[in-house]
């Protein structure tokens, strides 16, 4: 049974992602130079923001387009700040040292050709409800590992399951696959966005540059985001564009290319540091009831052997479309993914976890998977991160410690 509370959450979000648009409508992102608040508008100037009490005008990132009918306004907000508010919608303020996370990619809904999701069903594309549930676990910063756009065509004729969807990199189908279902999480707490290889420039690469890319300036595709640090208190997050790399190869140029992204990562002294990246480095496969080995980025794997990892404690992922988790025993970062926010889980995948203590690229590794819609919660500990995966029901599937470079998740035993 769902608490009355998250049900009273969930039925808040469907409605707000069934009803008129918000105006202005209005979030909060971390960028490379701190925190900013965002807001899309249809009025014929960005409009003014309230920080701690003291208003003043937002700039326009954006102007009108014919795919994105309307004005993108910023404003950098100050590291300590406590009251920000937008035409006197209250925003969420970033936190010094945030202490709780919500980690999830890989939401949108997919219509590509034959392939349709069941956008329209909220049990067919659980995305409202995933953001929904982790709304109300008061986060005090969202981590998106990418893949937002996955709407790339139109509805086949009769099939109600998503007739009447938007498609395109246009701001009607960006509206419906995040700002709609995701209102209830992105008025929680700031967010971290990274860039999926749906993302790049032949799919969605407008609108994420456009919408959610970090840099100060919108880029024209083609292009790549911008490598930048997010300071936690104690551990940074590092958040590098995988977008372009290879999954199945490695072209030495786009080795290179992400090596460099990855610069300025080792030496002495140098903080704790969190990878969030969008391709996984390392993965291990499901096969049958067992794991194995499996190379879901060559282009990464053989850039970051180039690279000293030794600040590195885990690489923060999404991609596959499941829940992983790889500890190398302190030997090699640990792997996170969590590409379980909406959009269709792996073939062949199964919700009960499987464990296994496969050898991934050259090192043995003690693994978890499974295949669930969910979120992952973490909460800080001392010097460690304490939380584990949530499903539908938000019931705790699997409980995980990170403790440096270990990453150790067990199963929940049902009550």
């Amino acid at each position: 049974m769902i608490p009355p509370l998250r049900t009273a959450i969930l039925a808040l979000a469907f409605l707000v992602a069934r009803g008129a648009e918000a105006e202005p409508l209005a979030w909060v992102e971390m960028t490379g130079g701190g925190a900013q608040a965002r807001a899309v508008t249809q009025a014929h100037l960005c409009p003014s923001i309230r920080i701690d009490g003291r208003r003043r005008p937002m700039l326009q990132r954006a102007g009108p387009s014919e795919a994105f009918p309307n004005r993108l306004c910023v404003s950098a907000l100050p590291r300590r700040v406590h009251r920000v508010s937008i035409g006197g919608m209250a925003l969420p303020t970033p936190r010094p040292r945030p202490d709780r996370l919500v980690i999830f990619g890989d939401s949108g809904c997919r219509l590509k050709g034959r392939i349709t999701q069941h956008c329209n069903d909220p049990t067919g594309w659980p995305f409202a409800r995933v953001a929904a549930l982790a709304a109300a676990r008061r986060p005090d910063l969202v981590i998106h590992v990418g893949d937002y756009y996955y709407r790339e065509t139109p509805c086949p004729a009769g099939q109600s399951a998503c007739a009447g969807s938007p498609w395109g990199d246009r701001w009607a189908t960006w509206k419906a696959e995040l700002f709609d279902p995701a209102a209830p999480l992105l008025a929680a707490a700031p967010w971290v966005f990274a860039r999926g290889n749906h993302e790049d420039c032949a799919r969605g690469g407008a609108g994420w540059f456009r919408l959610l890319d970090a840099a100060p300036r919108v880029k024209a595709c083609p292009a790549q985001a911008d490598t930048f640090a997010v300071p936690l208190g104690g551990v940074r997050l590092l958040v590098v564009d995988s977008a372009d790399t290879n999954d199945a190869t490695a072209p030495a140029d786009r080795v290179a290319a992400f090596a460099a992204r990855l610069t300025g990562l080792g030496g002495p002294g140098r903080e704790s540091t969190w990878i969030v990246t969008h391709r996984p480095v390392w993965f291990a496969a499901r096969r049958g009831e067992t794991l194995g080995d499996g190379v879901i980025n060559a282009t990464e794997r053989a850039a970051v052997k180039g690279v000293d990892l030794g600040n590195v404690d885990v690489v923060v992922s999404g991609h596959v479309h499941d829940f992983t988790a790889l500890d190398f025993a302190g030997a090699r970062p640990a792997q996170l993914i969590v590409g379980t926010g909406g959009d269709l889980l792996e073939a062949g995948d199964s919700p009960p976890p499987v464990t296994g203590a496969p050898e991934v690229d050259g090192l043995p590794a003690e693994a978890f998977s499974m295949g669930r819609f969910g979120y992952f919660l973490l909460d800080r500990l001392g010097g460690d991160w304490i939380g584990g995966f949530h499903d539908l029901s938000d019931a705790l599937i699997a409980r995980c410690r990170l403790h440096a470079r270990r990453l150790t998740c067990a199963a929940v035993t049902p009550r």
